[in-house]
């Protein structure tokens, strides 16, 4: 056969399918929890004298 460079690996194209539909779905359920549960940049406490008594 002279047409292997035209054949596709149907295995191959469903496992790198399935694989972007996976990684769509990440991403999706990521945002999703960004989006409720933000995670703002921690902010530091600024040192404060210590009380006189």
């Amino acid at each position: 056969m002279s047409d292997d460079e035209k054949l596709v690996d149907l295995s191959a194209e469903r496992a790198k399918r399935a694989h972007d539909l996976n990684d769509k779905r990440l991403n999706e359920v990521r945002q999703a929890f960004e989006k409720a549960l933000p995670m703002g940049k921690s902010k530091k406490k600024p040192k404060s004298k210590p009380k006189k008594r």
